[in-house]
């Protein structure tokens, strides 16, 4: 049978964002893959030159709903480093409870992807159920389902009652019974370990070469946490517990999050029962001092890196983001091969991909006199105005903000 190529995406119903796997098959065997990223381009890191520091956080929460805090707490810790400010610990604090609500959030919500895209919808609708009683906790804790704005520079902005830990406690009780029941069909159910043991296979080896992050990683088993190996806010006293799994495929990958889910009611059990006395925030200069710094950061999905460079003024002269989902896109092509074309939209969601978290920035090359460059607004706005002329489709009325 004669091989032929096959492309999923950017626009198709097994994903939630558009990216572009070029598929190479051979019957129904995956031979070879391509993944094709650029499909999603929104500016942010460019954006936040233009804007103060206080401006920006609100630009980089909106790099993913789901990881939000996570990468707001990236970028400040960065920014706080630079200026050299000591964050007050209950503000440190609160910033890890709402890191691990949050990542209880973004693997319920994987869970139930996971189960959709099985087949097995039952799944979806338990673990989406129980993904609302987080996002509850959430919203009475921040204001916010989404996108909780609850950090700011040298500090959070709203506070934990002792009237609100209280009640916390009974639904992360709730929560802990419920993913036992998760945990036991993912280990014990015979027709889901058929569906997903040795699909999507990544080496213990091929991990650590292709640089694979959080539970990707894990379930390969590379023993790697940031809480744990470079300690933020409380996990320089609260001691994380990794979770790994040598499966080193979809099921590992499955095994990996529910079993870490269990991990975080427990970091935030000691949170709630250990919360420190003390400010919210310290004094943060208009202007931050000339400097740079580099922020780890463990994310739901794995390491996120942000990189802020100042040049002492009120606004940012560099923001770098390097978001888990792109160091996990490497190897996906890797655990495509030798698969089947089925278990390809399973493959893709087992890493818990976020491209909206990945695709940033534009490079164009200039084939007459052979130099390369980033755009500005005006000139990508323009740019992608004269491509679709040339495709037959034109843009000449149409207005927007440049």
């Amino acid at each position: 049978m004669s091989k032929v190529v096959i492309p999923l995406g950017p626009q198709h119903p097994a994903l939630k964002e558009p990216e572009n796997f070029a598929l190479s098959l051979d019957g129904e065997r995956i031979v070879g893959a391509a993944v094709n990223l650029g499909y999603n381009h929104r500016g942010i890191e460019k954006a936040c030159e233009t804007r103060t520091y206080t401006q920006a956080i609100y630009l980089i929460e909106r790099i993913c709903g789901i990881c939000s805090h996570s990468h707001s707490t990236a970028f400040i810790h960065a920014v706080e480093e630079i200026a050299g400010v000591e964050v007050p610990k209950r503000a440190r604090w609160i910033r890890s409870l709402v890191g691990e609500l949050e990542r209880i959030h973004s693997h319920l919500l994987w869970l139930g992807v996971a189960g959709h895209e099985l087949g097995f919808d039952t799944l979806f609708m338990y673990s989406w159920r129980d993904r609302e009683l987080v996002l509850d906790l959430l919203a009475q804790l921040t204001g916010n389902r989404v996108n909780y704005g609850i950090n700011k520079l040298g500090g959070v902005r709203r506070d934990i009652s002792k009237d609100e830990i209280e009640k916390m406690k009974p639904v992360i009780d709730q929560l802990e019974e419920r993913t036992k029941f998760y945990i036991d069909l993912v280990t014990s159910d015979r027709t889901l370990a058929a569906r997903i043991l040795g699909v999507g296979r990544l080496s213990h080896e091929d991990a650590l070469t292709y640089g694979a992050s959080g539970p990707v990683s894990r379930a390969a088993n590379v023993n790697a946490d940031v809480r744990r190996d470079d300690p933020y806010d409380a996990f320089t006293e609260v001691p994380v517990n990794v979770i790994t799994d040598d499966h080193a495929d979809v099921y590992g990958r499955a095994v990996v999050r529910v079993k870490e889910l269990m991990e975080s009611y427990k970091l935030i059990r000691q949170i709630m029962s250990n919360l420190p006395e003390g400010p919210l925030d310290t004094k943060f200069p208009i202007r931050v001092p000339a400097g740079e710094a580099l922020s780890r950061y463990e994310a739901p999905r794995g390491e996120d890196i942000h990189y802020v460079k100042s040049n002492g003024t009120d606004k940012p002269e560099r923001v770098k983001v390097r978001a888990p989902t792109l160091a996990n896109a490497a190897s996906v092509a890797l655990m495509l091969k030798g698969g089947f074309l089925a278990d390809a939209p399973i493959v893709i969601a087992a890493i818990d991909p976020c491209f909206s978290c990945t695709d940033r920035m534009i490079s164009v090359k200039d084939y007459s006199s052979g130099r390369e460059g980033s755009m500005d607004w005006e000139s990508l706005r323009n740019y992608s105005i004269e491509w679709y002329r040339n495709q037959g489709i034109a843009f000449d009325g149409a207005k927007g903000r440049v």
